[in-house]
């Protein structure tokens, strides 16, 4: 038996979940005395995964991964996890993982649990915590298969260390069926904390009257090192790009902290953005619906508010 993850990557290097699945899979590991091994896809320096306690790295280098497809990736996943006998497979909540969740568990007949926040609470049956109802909730699972897959909510368990110090590395060829599917074109954002990954994201909404006034959004994320993101009716009127739409039905965000300014906070996006630990609020509308889902709010003029509050941050970081 054995714990299997799949470490993903990005621009070549590992995504911050990566990080995140090591230590969740390692504490498993260690609760079922089992190995822990990581797959992962065209990545070769995997040196930085000995620190969140892999036994062993698979790696898997093909041109024929250079663009990803569920398929195709969740076949790498299904093959290797088969052929190291895994029970219990872990994948992080990003888009790309819950592609290939499925088709991981249709190919191993194995059983599936998204949206799990926490270590089981029993390996026999697998019983996991999970969140539900757009995160408003949580409920017990229980899984029975022969092989389980957990799908860990990001920052939900946090990155800890747990040093290896012989871990194992391999390659490994697996062989693809034909894919129906082709890759025409991707249109990558680089040079920014993507919000998947951020641990910060300052979100934006019709509060700032044009996209003239991004300005705002854009100097606070860069003075906190954050990722941008909007409203749905900000990227509907075209303000700024649908990649940075966060909701219900636009990305989901799991921040350590949500700063949102001149969003009023409509259901579907306060559903995008529950699993983030803190959230905060600017609205010159005393009324807005933000208020009372968020952690801390000020009712002000962004256009007053958030200058004063860029300024104070930057002469706390210089001191």
């Amino acid at each position: 038996m054995s714990i299997v993850i799949y470490a993903e990557t990005e621009n070549g290097k590992f995504k911050k979940t990566a990080f995140e699945l090591a230590s969740y899979g390692r504490a498993i590991a260690d609760q079922s005395g089992t190995p822990l091994l990581a797959v992962t896809i065209n990545q070769d320096d995997t040196e930085e995964l000995a620190r969140y306690g892999v036994d062993k790295v698979i790696k898997v280098n093909d041109v024929a991964f250079e663009e990803f497809t569920a398929q195709s990736y969740a076949e790498v996943v299904s093959t290797i996890a088969k052929e190291n006998n895994a029970n219990i497979i872990v994948l992080s909540s990003s888009a790309n993982a819950k592609y290939i969740a499925p088709l991981v568990a249709v190919s191993l007949s194995a059983g599936y649990a998204s949206n799990v926040v926490a270590l089981p609470d029993s390996l026999a049956p697998l019983t996991l915590k999970r969140s539900c109802f757009t995160n408003k909730a949580f409920n017990t699972t229980s899984l029975v298969s022969g092989v389980n897959i957990i799908g860990l909510s990001n920052n939900s368990y946090g990155i800890k260390e747990h040093p290896s110090s012989a871990m194992e590395t391999t390659n490994s060829s697996v062989s693809l069926s034909t894919s129906s599917l082709k890759v025409e074109n991707i249109d990558k954002v680089v040079g920014k904390v993507t919000i998947a990954d951020a641990d910060v994201v300052v979100s934006g909404g019709r509060g700032l009257k044009g996209p003239e006034n991004w300005y705002l959004i854009e100097d606070l994320a860069e003075t906190l090192g954050a990722a941008t993101a909007c409203s749905k009716p900000v990227s509907d009127m075209g303000w700024r790009p649908h990649s940075e739409h966060v909701g219900q039905t636009g990305k989901p965000v799991a921040s350590n902290l949500y700063i949102a300014i001149g969003v009023s906070g409509a259901i579907q996006h306060l559903a995008g953005i529950n699993s983030s630990k803190v959230k905060v609020v600017v609205n010159i509308d005393p009324e807005a619906p933000f208020f009372k889902a968020a952690d801390y709010g000020i009712v002000g003029d962004a256009f007053e508010v958030v200058p004063q509050l860029i300024e104070k941050l930057r002469a706390f970081k210089s001191s």
